[in-house]
């Protein structure tokens, strides 16, 4: 007789990395807003030999930062897609 080299308790263990990617990657999203609400509060980065400030009053990082977010906003969307819509 054979035995199996996975044990059936262990069967259920299998999604356990991908449901730690997923979590992962709920968090990039909120992660990259808040460095970029950190970064766009930052008084370093105005340039202290400048003749005229910019044109929007935040700076390269903060436009990096929140596009970083948008790019990462699909976890998100697809958890709200998966959720049951009330009915009325």
């Amino acid at each position: 007789m054979t035995t199996p080299a996975i044990p059936a308790e262990c069967k259920t263990g299998a999604r356990l990395p991908r449901d730690a990617a997923d979590w992962l990657g709920l968090a990039a999203s909120p992660v990259f807003a808040l460095m970029a609400w950190i970064s766009a509060g930052d008084a370093s980065q105005t340039p202290i030999c400048s003749s005229a400030p910019g044109l929007l009053p935040i700076g390269g990082m903060t436009w990096m930062y929140l596009l970083m977010s948008l790019f990462h906003l699909s976890p998100w969307l697809k958890l709200a897609s998966r959720r049951p819509r009330p009915t009325t």
